[in-house]
């Protein structure tokens, strides 16, 4: 690798509306605020939604759920 090339990789605060702080590595520093974390995200905290409009989900398993290989 060269030398002198490469930014320098230091800790960053980061703070989310949640209230949740936690510390990462990054080129950037200084403090970070988040709209959404893992512990307030629906995905990571299993609160996520299947939303099925009109029925779509149903009408994809129809048309390729018989499929087989």
């Amino acid at each position: 690798m060269k030398a002198g090339i490469h930014p320098e990789y230091a800790e960053l605060a980061a703070t989310c509306t949640c209230g949740n702080t936690f510390t990462t590595k990054s080129t950037r520093t200084g403090t970070i605020h988040l709209d959404v974390c893992s512990a307030c995200h629906p995905f990571y905290t299993g609160k996520q939604k299947t939303v099925d409009t009109g029925g779509r989900i149903d009408k994809f398993q129809k048309r390729f759920g018989g499929f087989k290989k």
